[in-house]
């Protein structure tokens, strides 16, 4: 079974080919770093690359890996990472995968954690399936999201334990420098995001809600919703893309394609 639920922030980084005698790189792109964020911790990862599987993690907590990619200038590549068992992890699984997701995209929600959030709180995300309200008795994750999920967020340097704690805020419900441990994570703004990515959409339009649950059960009654968002499939990459001037006076470059 493939898992893409709580698995964000993919990323693929061009690996070069080589680098000649002069310094210059190769660009022929045969491979690349695929890196992302997952919240599951007991599971492997695998990689697909156009709907096949290209690598797969050896460890739990391994959130990169190189695969190969093909070159072609027609179409957009396609990199997809799930979560799987680990007596599955080296099946190739793509017959679970859908063949139209290439013609598919996801949305990706982004909030700050601030201490108007309460402690102990869950968040689920909804949608309206592209009929205008926004289910909020069906979420699109799994299960409740939490929103402190470790002692290092509830406290700021020190105040939890000394050296064991994070560098943040100086009151409760703060997170920032060495979130997860001290020396390690995020820092600064970027470690108070609670960052959510949904599974493969259909080409549309959505708009999405976030739902957030008290520990004693109490639902936000103004829970926060988006603009409308157009889902759209993956652009095209232009092919025989060239740098033909640069205009100084403006400071931008002008492309050529071939």
């Amino acid at each position: 079974m493939l898992l893409s639920d709580g698995i964000s922030n993919v990323r693929a980084l061009a690996i070069p080919a080589g680098i000649t005698a002069d310094g210059k790189v190769t660009e022929n792109v045969s491979s690349v770093l695929v890196k992302w964020r997952s919240g599951w911790l007991d599971k492997l990862h695998q990689v697909y690359v156009n709907g096949r599987l290209a690598s797969v993690t050896s460890d739990c907590e391994q959130r990169e890996i190189a695969v190969p990619i093909p070159s072609s200038e027609q179409t957009a590549v396609r990199i997809e990472v799930f979560a799987t068992e680990e007596e599955n992890a080296h099946i190739d699984q793509s017959e679970e995968l859908n063949p139209a997701a290439i013609q598919q995209g996801r949305a990706q929600i982004d909030f700050a954690k601030t201490h108007n959030l309460p402690t102990g709180a869950t968040v689920d995300y909804c949608y309206d399936n592209g009929s205008g309200n926004i289910d909020y008795d069906n979420p699109l994750n799994i299960s409740p999201i939490s929103l402190w999920p470790r002692q290092q967020d509830n406290a700021g340097f020190g105040l939890s334990s000394f050296g064991k704690s994070d560098f943040g805020f100086d009151s409760s419900a703060s997170i920032g420098f060495g979130k997860g441990n001290f020396g390690f994570g995020e820092f600064g703004f970027d470690a108070c995001l609670m960052n959510w990515q949904s599974n493969q959409l259909s080409a549309g339009k959505y708009t999405f809600g976030v739902r957030i649950t008290d520990s004693f059960g109490n639902v936000n009654d103004s829970s926060s919703e988006t603009e409308q968002l157009t889902i759209i499939p993956p652009a095209k990459p232009a092919a025989k893309l060239s740098i033909s001037a640069f205009d100084k006076t403006t400071n931008h470059l002008i492309l050529k394609i071939d």
